[in-house]
């Protein structure tokens, strides 16, 4: 019985795999070479011996003050192979600022989760953290609407005259 139930449940996710939805997912429309690119926050994460459990578990709080205000959850990579760190949180940067009725919302969220905030919350966060480094970045974005942004750039942008330097 418990491997039909695991059958089933690997049938079941079988659409859900990478494959499956590289192959039905439309290509997005390019983005015009005049339109803002979107951006985003990558932080990278390499934890304390023995705080990754704390550390994920803080962020799912994090997630749940975010929800209160009806905002996404923070997207999270987890290292496999290669590079040294423990997290990747991905950041969309979206403009979008909390109503006062969200920022109320997501105060008695944090509030009743006993979570810190302000200066208090760095340093508790702080504790769970290694090593730590963000950037700031453009996309994502194909190579198309990178190459066309550049070239409308240097359209309007031409080249400055050599002064009168001797040749």
């Amino acid at each position: 019985m418990t491997y039909r139930f695991a059958y089933l449940l690997a049938a079941a996710a079988l659409p859900l795999a990478p494959a499956a939805q590289a192959q039905q997912a439309p290509a997005a429309a390019p983005a015009a070479a005049d339109a803002p690119w979107p951006e985003a926050w990558f932080e990278i994460f390499k934890l304390a011996p023995g705080k990754q459990e704390e550390f994920i578990r803080r962020i799912a709080q994090a997630d749940e003050v975010a929800a209160a205000g009806g905002f996404p959850p923070i997207q999270l990579f987890f290292h496999e192979n290669g590079a040294d760190f423990d997290v990747i949180l991905f950041k969309p940067v979206t403009g979008i600022e909390p109503t006062p009725e969200q920022a109320a919302a997501m105060d008695r969220k944090r509030k009743e989760l006993g979570m810190p905030s302000g200066p208090a919350y760095f340093v508790n966060i702080r504790e769970l953290v290694a090593e730590h480094s963000d950037s700031k970045t453009y996309g994502p974005l194909s190579a198309a609407t990178w190459l066309a942004k550049l070239d409308k750039w240097r359209a309007e942008n031409p080249p400055r005259k050599p002064t009168g330097a001797a040749q």
